[in-house]
C-alpha cells in the first residue's frame, strides 16, 4: 500500500487519496485475494499404464509458490513387494505429456526413462518417503514406496520444489508445474513375472548397477 506524507500534499489532497486508495469501510475490511503464484493450487493426475505394466493409479498436488504444501499418489496394479521410484517430471523442451512407443528410438519395444524425457521432461521433484525430494534421489530405491499386493498410497507435505541445473529456478518450475506442465511417472516393471527386478531386460539406462526393471516407466500422467 502507498503511504502518503500529509506535510508535502496537504490534508484535502491526503484525503482524496485515502478514500481512492482504500474505498468503501466494507473494501477496508476484504483483503485481496492472492493472484499469480501465491494462489494455493490443487492438481491431480490419472496415471495411466506404460510398457504394458499393467498400472494405474492417480496423484494429488497441491502447490503455492515453490513449495508442495501436500501431494498424493495411489497406485495399483504394480510390482508386489518391490520399490517404485516416483516422480515429478518437468521440461523447458519437453511436450508435457506422457511418452508412447513412437519414442522408443533403439527398438526393443519398450519404453526406458530416458527414451521418455523427450515428453515428460527430467526430473524436477523426487517423490520419496523421507528425507532429499531434489533430483539427486532419483534413484534412491530405499526410500521410495513399496508396494503390498501390487498397490501402494503414498503422502507427504512441506516439499520445497529447488533450483535444476538446466531445467530452470524454483519458481520457473514451480510455475510450470502450476501450468499444468508436471508430469508424474512411476517406475518398476516385473516383465517376466517372476516377483523381483532382474537384468532379463538388461541394466537400467540411468545405472548399469541396476536392472532395467527397476527404472523403466510403470505409469504416468499429466498434473492438470
Amino acid at each position: 500500500m502507498k503511504r502518503y506524507r500529509m506535510g508535502i500534499l496537504g490534508a484535502s489532497t491526503v484525503a482524496l487519496l485515502a478514500a481512492a486508495a482504500f474505498g468503501s469501510t466494507a473494501a477496508q475490511a476484504h483483503s485481496p485475494e492472492p493472484t499469480g503464484a501465491d494462489r494455493t493450487v490443487t492438481l491431480n493426475a490419472n496415471l495411466a499404464e506404460l510398457n504394458g505394466s499393467g498400472a494405474s493409479g492417480n496423484a494429488t498436488v497441491v502447490i503455492r509458490n515453490q513449495k508442495i504444501e501436500h501431494v498424493e499418489v495411489h497406485a495399483s496394479g504394480l510390482t508386489p513387494s518391490a520399490p517404485h521410484a516416483q516422480h515429478i517430471h518437468f521440461g523447458n523442451q519437453a511436450t508435457h505429456e506422457c511418452p508412447t512407443l513412437a519414442l522408443d528410438t533403439n527398438g526393443d519395444g519398450r519404453l526406458n526413462t530416458v527414451e521418455g524425457i523427450p515428453a515428460y521432461g527430467p526430473v524436477v521433484v523426487s517423490l520419496t518417503t523421507t528425507g532429499d525430494t531434489t533430483p539427486a534421489s532419483l534413484l534412491a530405491v530405499t526410500r521410495f514406496p513399496v508396494s503390498q499386493d501390487g498397490s501402494f498410497d503414498y503422502s507427504r507435505d512441506g516439499i520445497h520444489i529447488t533450483k535444476v541445473a538446466g531445467t530452470g529456478t524454483a519458481k520457473e518450475i514451480a510455475d510450470a508445474i502450476r501450468e499444468g506442465e508436471g508430469v508424474v511417472v512411476i517406475h518398476g516393471i516385473d516383465y517376466n513375472g517372476n516377483g523381483s527386478y532382474d537384468f532379463g531386460q538388461g541394466a537400467s539406462d540411468l545405472d548399469p548397477n541396476l536392472p532395467a526393471e527397476a527404472t523403466d516407466p510403470a505409469a504416468c500422467g499429466v498434473l492438470r
